[in-house]
């Protein structure tokens, strides 16, 4: 379903805007929390019944057991080598627990839950159709009518915790982690509420791409393919629980972080911007005449530049100047490490130290 906003003058988009017209102003507007961007193609699913939280648990990579009223989660669904399958944020308002998912992605999510729920007291719904997501940088923001859900209660609001290392978890990336003080968060609007004029400014959808993007903040239709294990773009630092009970692909996360590496990492490119065109996801990054990675996204930081995330082997030479394939020829880069190459292998460091009387 088409967006109301698409309306808008300078509107470009076919489900929701993807700009009004001027995406670099947009971007600035949004990232000092002055403009809001309508996300309505993101999915929203309830879950209700007594069950709803340890039943989570024992499925998802998160900690759901004891899970305060208004704290958001990340959690990740993962297949049985590890890799990731789907991911969301969640928030529980005492009586139901919201997920909310990325564009397309409903549909298995709940075909999935539905599988897994056996004779557990949950209830499982889609209400896409009824809430708008809408989403800002710092403080949910006052609208110009104050929408209410259907409880009378206000809005639902996840509070994106990327990059902050969770509980039970541990962080990959450099400190400080160039998404510190993003503190994205997103809420709900009545679909047939939302109006130009709800809120004052609006920002487009690739002004919060950008800003995700110089954030290095993973998402599911950005680097995750067949075989994206957590650890290669740090999910371990909010999505993973290291220290809760079993779950689907849970080896293979201990066994990664615990005794070896993960066979790629994701890195910042910093690109060079005097060619027009930005590369398209999946263009090959190479060192030399070896191939060595993929572009996920690409984008035009107001500050910063062209820039672009990649999955790059592990063994990649961390200074090295690599080049991206672009539309107009190879577009040189650097790197900013974000997954080093020595990530996981903490407990053979342990037993390291512990033979060395260390």
């Amino acid at each position: 379903m088409g967006s109301s906003l698409l309306g808008r003058p300078g509107a470009v988009g076919e489900t929701t805007a993807v700009h009004y017209g001027n995406p670099l102003g947009e971007q600035k507007k949004l990232a000092s929390g002055d403009a809001v961007v309508d996300l309505g193609d993101h999915d929203v699913i309830t879950l209700s019944g007594p069950d709803r939280l340890v039943w989570l648990n024992s499925i998802s990579s998160q900690d759901f057991l004891g899970l305060p009223p208004a704290h958001t989660v990340e959690s990740l669904i993962l297949d049985p080598n590890g890799h990731v399958e789907h991911r969301f944020l969640a928030v529980d308002d005492g009586s139901a627990l919201w997920l909310l998912v990325e564009p397309g992605t409903s549909e298995a999510l709940v075909a999935w839950l539905l599988k897994m729920r056996f004779r557990m007291q949950v209830e499982i719904e889609v209400v896409s159709a009824q809430w708008s997501v809408l989403a800002a940088i710092g403080q949910h923001p006052t609208p110009a009518s104050s929408p209410i859900n259907s409880a009378g209660s206000s809005p639902v609001l996840w509070h994106d915790p990327w990059p902050n290392i969770q509980p039970g978890a541990v962080g990959y990336g450099p400190e400080p982690h160039p998404g510190e003080g993003l503190s994205l968060v997103y809420w709900l609007h009545p679909r047939e509420l939302l109006a130009p004029e709800s809120y004052p400014e609006w920002a487009g959808s690739a002004a919060l791409d950008a800003l995700l993007v110089r954030s290095a903040r993973p998402t599911l239709h950005g680097e995750v393919d067949e075989k994206l294990l957590p650890h290669e773009v740090d999910w371990i630092r909010t999505a993973i629980h290291l220290e809760k009970g079993c779950y689907r692909g849970q080896e293979t996360v201990a066994k990664v972080h615990n005794l070896g590496h993960p066979p790629r990492r994701v890195v910042l490119l910093h690109l060079d911007g005097s060619g027009g065109e930005l590369p398209e996801p999946g263009s090959d990054v190479t060192l030399g005449d070896k191939k060595v990675g993929h572009i996920t996204r690409a984008v035009r930081h107001f500050e910063w530049g062209p820039l672009a995330l990649a999955l790059v082997k592990r063994v990649t030479d961390t200074d090295a100047e690599l080049q991206v394939a672009g539309p107009d020829g190879p577009i040189a880069s650097t790197q900013d490490v974000l997954v080093p190459q020595d990530a996981g292998a903490t407990r053979r460091e342990a037993i390291r130290q512990k033979r060395s009387g260390g």
